[in-house]
């Protein structure tokens, strides 16, 4: 069994998608204000308003991403102005982490596994 899609829902697809299609550089042709995708490979990530209004006060989810360059990703985040929870740190297990929120406060990861010297 695999994970077909991750939804996230929001009472701004416009806003939210656009935010994911700059934080993940994709375009997807759309702006639609009711459903988007944005990754339609491997497993898809949609954003969707369901008409039901939301708290925006998701605790009890996460986004992860591996990246090939941490440093690069956590430059592009800063300039995209979003709030910041942790900046790249190394974990004990070799990744190298760094955390923040999208504009729905969303909390999304970026990892990276530096190749052993």
């Amino acid at each position: 069994m695999k994970i077909g899609e991750v939804g996230l829902l929001t009472n701004d697809v416009p806003r939210l998608a656009a935010f994911y299609k700059q934080l993940l550089e994709i375009e997807n042709d759309s702006n639609d204000e009711t459903h988007q995708f944005i990754i339609t490979e491997e497993t898809t990530l949609t954003i969707y308003n369901d008409g039901t209004e939301k708290n925006n006060q998701n605790q009890n989810i996460c986004l992860a991403f591996t990246v090939d360059d941490i440093e690069k990703e956590y430059e592009k985040v800063l300039a995209m102005g979003v709030k910041i929870i942790e900046g790249p740190t190394k974990r004990p297990w070799g990744a190298i982490n760094m955390s923040f929120y999208d504009p729905d406060n969303n909390m999304i990861f970026f990892r990276s596994f530096p190749k052993n010297s």
